[in-house]
C-alpha cells in the first residue's frame, strides 16, 4: 500500500534542521523525497525563469490551495530553501501561482496563488492541484523565492516525462520536480538553492 501525501509531508516536517554533512544522509532515510540534484552535487543556484504574464502581487499567506480548484488532481509540493553550502534558510519567502486543471489562470482574484515563509529549518510546502497543459506551454508552476536580505529568484518548476517539455522554450531538466505517487495524490519535491 502506498503512503499518503499527508504521511510523507508529516515525515518531511518532522525532520529537524541538520548539519551540512548530514543533509544527504537524512535524504536517504526519507521515504521517496530525495534532495534535488542542484544541492547535492554541483551546488549551482536554482535557474531563473520568467514570471510570465499572469503574476499578481499580494497573494495571501497560506499552505492550502486545493479548495480553490476541488476538481483538480491533488498534489503536495514541498522542499527546502538552501544556500550554496546546503544550509537551510529559515524565514525565506516562497510564492506560488499556476493554472488550474483546465489551464486557466485567475487574473481577477487569488485562486491558486499563495505565499509563505520557510520554517526555521528552511522547509516550505503547498497543497494544491496539478495544473493543466495549455497552448504553447508544458505543465508547470511559477514560483518566487527570496532568502532574507537576498536577491529575488523567479523561476518555474516542471513535471518529468511530459510530452511538451522538449518543445517548451523555458523548460530545463534542472527545474524538474521529483514526483512520488501516494495513496491520495502526488507529492512533488524541489529544493531551491539561492
Amino acid at each position: 500500500m502506498l503512503p499518503t501525501r499527508r504521511s510523507l509531508l508529516t515525515a518531511f516536517l518532522a525532520i529537524p534542521a541538520l548539519p551540512i554533512a548530514s543533509i544527504q544522509e537524512a535524504a536517504a532515510q526519507r521515504p521517496r523525497v530525495p534532495l534535488t540534484p542542484a544541492c547535492g552535487n554541483d551546488r549551482e543556484l536554482t535557474l531563473a525563469r520568467t514570471a510570465g504574464p499572469f503574476y499578481k502581487p499580494d497573494a495571501p499567506m497560506r499552505h492550502e490551495l486545493f479548495a480553490d480548484s476541488p476538481g483538480g488532481e491533488r498534489i503536495t509540493l514541498a522542499g527546502y530553501v538552501l544556500d550554496r553550502n546546503c544550509r537551510p534558510l529559515g524565514n525565506s519567502l516562497v510564492e506560488i501561482w499556476h493554472a488550474d486543471e483546465t489551464g486557466a489562470y485567475d487574473t481577477s482574484g487569488f485562486r491558486l496563488r499563495a505565499h509563505q515563509f520557510t520554517d526555521a529549518n528552511g522547509r516550505w510546502w503547498f497543497a494544491t492541484v496539478v495544473p493543466a497543459r495549455y497552448s504553447g506551454r508544458t505543465r508547470h508552476y511559477h514560483l518566487r523565492v527570496q532568502r532574507r536580505g537576498g536577491r529575488l529568484l523567479t523561476t518555474q518548476l516542471f513535471f518529468p516525462n511530459e510530452p511538451g517539455n522538449a518543445r517548451d522554450r523555458l523548460y530545463s531538466d534542472a527545474l524538474l520536480l521529483e514526483i512520488s505517487n501516494t495513496a491520495d495524490g502526488k507529492l512533488g519535491r524541489f529544493d531551491f538553492v539561492v
